[in-house]
């Protein structure tokens, strides 16, 4: 269950900054400040023994202050339903598959917080509660982040996850500690129209 939330969500040369405390803040400055974001995506699961990966597809909508929707379209249709309260995972015709209280599950709130955090590019977030912080200032309008976890139940899971951006997250890429992938690409990013009233019910 954890590791399809994190789901939902190129080698680079990174020069470690130590002490590098206005690294997140220079990052911030990058990103827009939206309180709600759309879009599509793009994403490639590789499987350890396995060559081809695994590609999937979808658009989601993220609310800062109601949740996440995150509808995968190809190759099966499904929706992944995020609150601070709870994981909700859906089939095509809306039969609910799964409901999980993140009261009753600290890693999936952690999990929950991280989604939000890594979505909206809160990095001041990331960097104070779950990971150390390896990149370069922005370039051009451009950036990337290698985040390594510190939080105890991240770091069961991941040996790191990287980002770049401009002033959306474009890609995420999570490597998983069992020598699993997870690539996600964002695009077509609009910050408009609000939630409509369907997804608002998809969320509860």
């Amino acid at each position: 269950m954890i590791n399809r939330v994190f789901t939902l969500l190129l080698c680079l040369s990174w020069s470690a900054l130590a002490g590098a405390a206005d690294l997140p803040d220079l990052i911030q400055r990058e990103l827009l400040d939206a309180p709600l974001l759309r879009g599509g995506f793009e994403q490639s699961k590789t499987i350890a023994g396995f060559r081809k990966p695994l590609q999937s597809s979808g658009d989601f909508v993220l609310s800062r202050d109601e949740g996440v929707l995150w509808r995968t379209r190809k190759p099966f249709a499904s929706t992944l339903a995020l609150t601070r309260e709870h994981v909700l995972s859906r089939q095509a015709d809306g039969s609910e598959v799964l409901r999980v209280d993140a009261s009753r599950q600290p890693a999936v709130r952690a999990i929950n917080e991280l989604l939000f955090g890594l979505l909206q590019g809160d990095v001041a977030y990331l960097v104070r509660h779950q990971f150390r912080v390896l990149g370069e200032p922005p370039k051009a309008g451009s950036w990337a982040l290698e985040l390594q976890p510190t939080d105890p139940l991240i770091a069961r899971l991941f040996v790191r996850i990287s980002l770049q951006g401009d002033h959306h997250v474009r890609r995420v890429r999570f490597e998983e500690t069992n020598g699993d992938s997870t690539e996600i690409r964002f695009a077509h990013l609009a910050t408009g129209p609000p939630m409509s009233r369907e997804e608002r019910a998809a969320l509860e």
